[in-house]
């Protein structure tokens, strides 16, 4: 649930040679296609595009197993900790067996992927998205199976039968997402919206990340995405739009007035040639930015923050286009938690940096958080703490050898080593 009385602001302060700020949210997170990075940045044809890269994550997602997803996960949550990332949202719709029938337990995958974050030591918001259908007027393609949920009923029984395992339990959090105006129609889209309302669940969804999906969503509904979403009432302060590149103005307008978050995945992004999402317009409209992994592409956390400005930069050709640093700061950790309904935890979780990392030499107090946001890198981080819990030690998350065994000998079994 999101704390408006959230007030405290993120800090960074200097304790001898250690530079301490708090712990950072990867708010949208698909673990399992960490095994892509590195394999599919040859040209495959002469039209790359995020639809042919699709093409290669599908083919992964029908392999997996849920021991391989466990052991892709736990190294994909350590590498995360390794770079000052302390709680994650894991957007996930990988549900059922390869053939499409759910697992006798239902939420086997689901708490598959909790048992990997909580043994890397990261609180989870475990976002239990839903798909139905592969577009308007497509047929469903072999991989999506895994994905598609029979009826809304059978998905929100999902989430609480979640939401009573885990009750109580201040590492995870449930939360819901509808997957994409193309892959869920506008009715379900309704009722999982009101139902993550009276809930207070933060809802998330894949918003206009590629122009093709802005234009199936207007030949079907005669309205872009976010215009559909407004349109319907489902934008407000839960509301969490992930990617949203592809935006007019009254939809900029229409996210800004519902104080909704916006999730910007830019080393993903940039990866798939998504494009650049109108950053300074959606903050000027009242927009709260975060940041999330995404693909796994890169696992810096740092990068993930600065980008949101720096990219902006380019697309504007000016300087100073979004926000300073200690904006930046409060998106990476405070506006992070709140997307994923973790509140004040963030209070809680804390990475401490080497100050004698060249990143930061030369910089007095005062710049701190400028050196911290603007120059940093995962290999200034000494040590991270998590509910009080240290899963980071002398730079090496604690159990980072035999999350990368697990890892790799996974990747032999599924014939990328």
């Amino acid at each position: 649930m999101i704390d408006e009385m959230d007030t405290r602001e993120p800090s960074v302060s200097r304790r001898g040679n250690r530079i301490i700020m708090p712990g950072m949210a990867s708010v949208h997170s698909h673990a399992f296609q960490r095994v892509l990075r590195g394999r599919t940045q040859r040209r495959a044809t002469e039209a790359g595009s995020f639809w042919s890269w699709r093409r290669w994550m599908y083919a992964l997602a029908e392999r997996l197993d849920p021991d391989d997803l466990f052991h892709i996960s736990r190294f994909a949550f350590v590498e995360l900790a390794m770079s000052g990332v302390t709680a994650v949202g894991e957007f996930h719709y990988l549900h059922h067996d390869r053939d499409g029938a759910p697992y006798d337990d239902r939420v086997l995958l689901a708490e598959t992927v909790i048992r990997a974050a909580r043994e890397a030591g990261l609180r989870i918001a475990l976002i239990r998205t839903c798909y139905f259908r592969a577009g308007w007027r497509r047929t469903l393609e072999s991989a999506q199976r895994r994905f598609c949920d029979a009826s809304v009923e059978d998905a929100l029984r999902d989430v609480e039968t979640l939401q009573r395992r885990f009750a109580g339990d201040p590492m995870v959090r449930i939360g819901l997402a509808a997957h994409s105006v193309r892959a869920v129609p506008r009715s379900h889209i309704m009722e999982l919206a009101a139902y993550a309302r009276e809930r207070a669940l933060p809802f998330h969804m894949h918003i206009s990340e590629q122009r093709h999906e802005v234009d199936e969503c207007i030949e079907e509904y005669g309205l872009s995405p976010v215009a559909l979403l407004d349109r319907m009432g489902v934008l407000d302060e839960r509301f969490v739009a992930i990617h949203a590149t592809h935006l007019d103005n009254d939809e900029i307008r229409a996210l800004g007035e519902a104080r909704a978050f916006v999730c910007l995945c830019r080393t993903t992004e940039r990866d798939l040639g998504d494009g650049c999402p109108p950053t300074r317009p959606l903050v000027q409209a009242g927009a709260r930015l975060c940041v999330g992994a995404d693909s796994h592409a890169s696992s810096d956390a740092f990068e993930e923050i600065r980008a949101v400005e720096l990219d902006e930069r380019s697309r504007l050709e000016m300087r100073h286009a979004v926000a300073e640093a200690p904006e930046l700061l409060r998106a990476a950790t405070q506006y992070g938690y709140q997307a994923i309904g973790m509140g004040q935890a963030w209070r809680d979780d804390a990475v401490s940096l080497n100050a004698d990392d060249p990143s930061f030499a030369s910089l007095n107090d005062e710049l701190l958080v400028d050196g911290l946001i603007f120059n940093a890198t995962p290999r200034a981080i000494d040590q991270v703490t998590i509910a009080g819990r240290t899963v980071v030690a002398e730079g090496t998350h604690i159990h980072y050898e035999e999350a990368r065994r697990g890892y790799e000998t996974t990747l032999r079994r599924l014939g990328f080593l």
